[in-house]
């Protein structure tokens, strides 16, 4: 029996903690909670996911401000915003979105971020906390804590027992999936496309997170029977038509199943 998990109902409940959270902070200690956007280039599928956040953070009652720079822009001027940004104390959170133009090193401006600002957590600072055990004082990257929510939904805070696979080893989600299901006591196995016969690593799996660029690189048969899976990747494949049947199917969505 395939059960699957509503991320939308678990998404709405966060949405309204934040909404809530961001009320109290204003009310109680006059403090509007503000976040900086910053996007460079023309990449339309960026510009999306930037407008997707700005909406969702004015939703929320945040001070949502986005930053659009030309893909011509140089470290030094990009360099120089994110100084601007750090010594503004109405800003709160800053968030670069990935990925910049090849010409610039994002490394050396992600790391510039302070990591009390650094909602992405992607600062050394941030994931050394992570890797440690804090979970308290550094700041953890959304997607990563977000499927911990739909894990948890599912199985509880206490994961121990389960075996848990990670496909994926981005610092962006699979490092920090891998150390947040480590530290609810899950075994934990990270994966990725350079793994010997992944199927059969992912069929060991209780607890089955994906986060690949690319489509099918699990099937059926490399699913345990009533494992979770969260599929947290986003890919396009062509939709197969013929003059019998139209059979569209998208992977990658954020569909989780049990």
């Amino acid at each position: 029996m395939t059960h699957t998990v509503d991320g939308k109902q678990v998404a709405a409940t966060v949405i309204e903690a934040v909404k809530q959270a961001a009320s109290d902070l204003e009310r109680i200690k006059g403090v509007k909670a503000g976040l900086a956007v910053v996007i460079v280039g023309d990449d339309a599928a960026s510009h999306a996911y930037v407008g997707a956040k700005g909406r969702m953070a004015k939703e929320c009652g945040f001070n949502s401000i986005q930053h659009t720079l030309p893909a011509q822009t140089t470290q030094g001027e990009l360099a120089g915003l994110m100084a601007s940004l750090n010594d503004d104390a109405s800003i709160h959170g800053i968030l670069v979105q990935l990925p910049l133009p090849k010409h610039l090193d994002a490394d050396a401006i992600i790391q510039s971020i302070r990591p009390e600002k650094d909602v992405d957590g992607l600062h050394v600072v941030n994931a050394g906390k992570l890797a440690i055990g804090d979970l308290t004082t550094g700041l953890i990257s959304c997607t990563p804590a977000g499927a911990m929510l739909l894990v948890r939904s599912i199985h509880g805070e206490d994961l121990s027992g389960l075996m848990a696979v990670v496909i994926g080893r981005s610092n962006l989600f699979g490092k920090p999936m891998a150390q947040l299901l480590l530290n609810a006591n899950a075994t934990v196995m990270a994966a990725h496309s350079r793994t010997k016969d992944l199927a059969s690593v992912a069929r060991g799996a209780d607890i089955l997170v994906a986060a690949v660029g690319r489509p099918e690189m699990v099937k059926a048969d490399g699913v345990k029977p009533g494992a979770t899976v969260i599929d947290v990747g986003i890919n396009r494949i062509n939709v197969l038509k013929t003059s019998i049947q139209i059979s569209p199917r998208t992977e990658g969505s954020p569909t989780n199943r049990h």
